[in-house]
């Protein structure tokens, strides 16, 4: 059975439906098991579709489902009704029955909503894009569609967690911020808090609706897709998980 998680904030909104969905309940097998749904892997490609078609359905069914090539930048998309499939990191749109979505392994998805101005937007959000903008990208553009910073309600989905999430000192000097940061029990290494720092740059963006969901992706391995895990389990290709927004 296709599973997801909802954000206490956006599920009280009557016209929004979304999901961060999580591994379970898909077609694919082996590493990809089973709702892969990152049409970037190296899985079937057909699996990989109907596993987002099972997805969608389990939100609303006869809704378009939205895709981006997502490249860790902080460009965002505006769908207006071209179906093609853009470089984007976030996608925003004023219409109804489009479902926006991105697909994450321990970046963190970001749904936001603004009923009042029938605005939806969702963003990938790892700590390249979200030092170079995409939050604050993706609420302006939302802005520009008749949202305003004070009705959006933005929810973080499932992401690496600090304690799973150990860098380096060159990845420190980038952020440049030592908040963010725990030492770790490796020498001259940290520990990385990509939920707050994702957070912060949605409530430097004033936005103050904010729900972090606070699960960790990699190490709850029966439910999430990993990229770090992966590379720490020497395996050649990973699934991703996908997180839907719509409007009805």
């Amino acid at each position: 059975m296709v599973d997801f998680i909802k954000s206490k904030k956006l599920d009280k909104i009557s016209s929004i439906k979304h999901g961060f969905f999580t591994r379970s309940g898909g077609l694919s097998d082996g590493i990809y098991s089973s709702l892969n749904c990152g049409t970037r892997s190296n899985d079937d490609v057909r699996t990989v579709t109907k596993n987002r078609i099972l997805a969608l359905n389990s939100l609303a069914s006869g809704a378009a489902l939205i895709e981006v090539h997502q490249t860790h930048s902080n460009t965002v998309h505006k769908f207006s009704g071209d179906f093609s499939v853009v470089d984007a990191d976030a996608i925003v749109t004023d219409r109804k029955n489009i479902a926006l979505s991105v697909v994450t392994a321990d970046c963190a998805p970001v749904l936001l909503a603004d009923s009042k101005a029938s605005v939806i937007g969702a963003a990938h959000a790892g700590w390249q894009g979200a030092m170079d903008g995409i939050i604050e990208n993706v609420v302006e553009a939302m802005c520009e569609l008749g949202a305003t910073c004070e009705n959006i309600e933005a929810a973080i989905g499932p992401c690496i967690s600090q304690a799973s999430y150990e860098v380096g000192p060159e990845f420190y000097e980038k952020i440049s911020d030592e908040n963010y940061f725990k030492p770790s029990a490796k020498e001259n290494h940290y520990l990385f808090d990509l939920e707050s720092y994702v957070s912060d740059r949605l409530w430097q963006s004033k936005i103050t609706k904010i729900e972090p969901l606070k699960m960790d992706t990699y190490n709850e391995k029966n439910d999430f897709f990993s990229y770090r895990r992966k590379t720490h389990h020497g395996e050649n290709d990973y699934g991703r998980q996908i997180s839907i927004i719509l409007q009805r």
